[in-house]
């Protein structure tokens, strides 16, 4: 094996991290993400997503059918940068620096990003903590501390390390959710009305709708981490669908079992629930299910802190320059691990739903106005035509600051917040609506707007020139 990390081994530990992937070390097909993303998905926090979505106050019906609208809206954003991975060959949020400046991107977009993974990865942690408690009677503050260790050693291996381990999980993953379909089914005992679709609540509605939308766009910022190594030729359709489907389907069942599976009993917690659904099958099963649940949500942590360990690097060198090297890159993921098992230590599976309902909310509101800038740059101004080499330069074409992209961002955020509905925040605008929450919908038109006008000034011909003499983009 060549010390290159094309047909990386899941045994060797990955040397890139985010440096731009030469186009002779890509490997692998679009399929693969089939397995990354479907089961990125099956997990206990994910499930959990389900249930929170449940306790805001519709009946199980139209939470249903808010899991499975948000599932499908979120995603769509998600998957289109997934398809940015194979022509570039950077991680997803290097590449916004041709939107944000070198500088600009790491004050703007890594901070909420390096946000978004430790929330994420706080709340994965608080309730693998849970499982271990249940399926091994272990205290779940030592829980906390182990789930951080396995997801750290699995990204210090990294990207293929995950792939492999993902396409391992695809086919239990798949049986373990077609058996807790059928404990649902068995176990039945729904409350009264809890079908009834006369029963419509409007607010409680569109924040489910905007927590399922926020968990599948939570993935963006590092969604093209997985598709990086794949050979440009694999093409943005191709790298699309095969994220898509697999994450928005994976998504619709998991959410939506997480709601039927706490639907007869609100007052148990996510993973009590689930186990209790497991056992309605056969007894014992609910703790083989919570074994492959939480096996899933170790996996994703390590998805999580592998994408952070990214962002950490990226903000470093971007106020001093760094060799992106592997000690690199483990320094940062231990920087991860710790912060995310002290996070959970102080949160604590009590206040878990108010916590992890909050992040998502707020995580949504932040990341909307960045992927309509980042999505707009990249299939409508530049069309996927970037000077590789200029990304890393501090005073590169790309600029230090990138005022285009970061007033379109602010611009967005701005308009957005009238319309948030938060447990600690009600703009005035969704309070006259009822606490209804309109925000997604009102971020993304105009920061895309905001940046398609402000876009006109940029010298396209003078980057296309640029990136046709450097010679990255070639396939």
């Amino acid at each position: 094996m060549s010390s290159s990390d094309k047909a990386l081994a899941p045994s060797q530990v990955e040397t890139r991290s985010v440096d731009f992937v030469p186009h002779a070390e890509r490997f692998g097909k679009a399929r693969d993400l089939r397995n990354v993303w479907f089961v990125g998905n099956v997990n206990l926090t994910a499930m959990a997503t389900g249930v929170v979505a449940l306790s805001l106050g519709a009946n199980l019906i139209w939470t249903i059918i808010a899991v499975v609208a948000g599932s499908l809206f979120g995603t769509f954003f998600m998957a289109f940068h997934s398809a940015q991975g194979p022509q570039l060959g950077l991680p997803q949020l290097v590449q916004s620096r041709a939107q944000f400046g070198y500088i600009g991107a790491a004050l703007t977009v890594w901070i909420f990003a390096l946000a978004n993974y430790i929330a994420y990865n706080t709340s994965d942690a608080i309730l693998s903590g849970s499982a271990m408690n249940q399926i091994f009677k272990i205290p779940a503050e030592l829980g906390f501390f182990i789930a951080a260790v396995i997801a750290t050693v699995i990204a210090i291996y990294g990207y293929s390390q995950i792939h492999f381990v993902n396409r391992i999980l695809y086919w239990p993953s798949m049986v373990a959710l077609g058996l807790m379909t059928i404990g649902v089914v068995v176990r039945g005992k729904f409350p009264e009305g809890a079908f009834d679709l006369s029963n419509f609540q409007l607010a409680p509605t569109m924040t489910a709708f905007v927590i399922v939308a926020g968990f599948q766009l939570g993935w963006a910022p590092y969604v093209s981490d997985y598709s990086r190594y794949l050979p440009a030729k694999v093409g943005v359709r191709s790298t699309f669908h095969s994220t898509y489907w697999a994450s928005a389907m994976s998504g619709v069942w998991v959410f939506g079992l997480g709601a039927l599976a706490s639907g007869p009993n609100g007052d148990l917690t996510p993973v009590a629930a689930f186990k209790e659904v497991g056992d309605s099958i056969f007894a014992g099963f609910g703790t083989i299910l919570l074994i492959l649940l939480l096996a899933g949500l170790l996996i994703v942590m390590s998805v999580n802190a592998y994408g952070g360990s990214l962002t950490l690097i990226s903000m470093l060198d971007s106020f001093k320059s760094v060799k992106p090297t592997k000690k690199l890159r483990v320094a940062a993921l231990l920087v991860m691990g710790i912060t995310v098992w002290g996070i959970a230590q102080f949160v604590g599976e009590a206040r878990f739903n108010t916590f992890y309902g909050n992040a998502l909310v707020f995580l949504a509101y932040l990341f909307t106005p960045w992927t309509a800038v980042n999505l707009v740059d990249y299939f409508f101004v530049r069309k996927g035509v970037y000077v590789i080499g200029e990304i890393f330069k501090k005073d590169g074409i790309y600029g230090r600051w990138g005022w285009r992209g970061n007033l379109a961002y602010i611009i967005g955020l701005v308009t957005m917040v009238p319309f948030f509905v938060t447990t600690p925040y009600v703009g005035p605008i969704a309070k006259s609506l009822g606490s209804v929450d309109y925000s997604l919908f009102v971020g993304l038109p105009v920061s895309a707007i905001a940046y398609l006008i402000l876009a006109k000034g940029i010298d396209l011909k003078k980057e296309a020139a640029m990136a046709a003499a450097e010679g990255n983009l070639t396939k």
